[in-house]
């Protein structure tokens, strides 16, 4: 049976890249540095471009600033309508959030609940001091009233179709996506 589905590529490894260095400058500039920062990467997507950031930010002021891995399913506001057993994965946050500056990362903002599932879950680490949103991509149709304060690429896209960012850690190619069914 074959699939009758449009795949259209909107952004390549080289413009991942180019991205996610102008968002390391903005962390940086718009937190005045790395002092008090700190790098959630949202389970599985987030914590790639997450550990991406870490090095990008390294290499432009010296030293790492902490990196943690948030999962989220057992924060998901659908996860009592879903037939499907949920799938748990590992949070690893081995610092403090107190007094912190979290930048939050993820692949791809779409209605917001993600996020929203994702502060309810760093809140139960600690009490940072600001929460801010890093994401690669920004499709719109939001749902909650969440905006990421650094975006790499806004994607306007219907409903009906998917978008896609594949990382090599993942799916051994850097790109994205979009995808619509027909």
């Amino acid at each position: 049976m074959t699939e009758n589905r449009n795949i259209k590529i909107v952004m390549d490894s080289d413009g991942i890249d180019r991205c996610l260095t102008r968002i390391a400058y903005e962390i940086l500039e718009k937190n005045k540095g790395k002092e008090n920062l700190v790098l959630v990467g949202i389970r599985t997507g987030g914590v790639y471009l997450a550990e991406r950031l870490q090095k990008k930010i390294s290499g432009i002021e010296a030293g790492k600033i902490p990196l943690g891995i948030l999962d989220i399913t057992l924060y998901r506001d659908d996860i009592s309508t879903s037939n499907k057993k949920p799938r748990l994965g590992k949070t690893k946050i081995t610092f403090s959030l107190d007094n912190k500056k979290v930048v939050l990362v993820d692949d791809v903002l779409f209605t917001g609940r993600t996020i929203r599932a994702a502060m309810d879950a760093l809140i139960d680490f600690g009490r940072p001091k600001m929460i801010q949103l890093a994401v690669l991509i920004d499709r719109g149709h939001r749902e909650l009233p969440i905006r990421a304060d650094f975006v790499g690429k806004n994607l306007p896209s219907s409903l009906w179709e998917a978008v896609s960012v594949n990382l090599v850690e993942k799916n051994g190619i850097d790109e994205v996506v979009i995808e619509e069914g027909t």
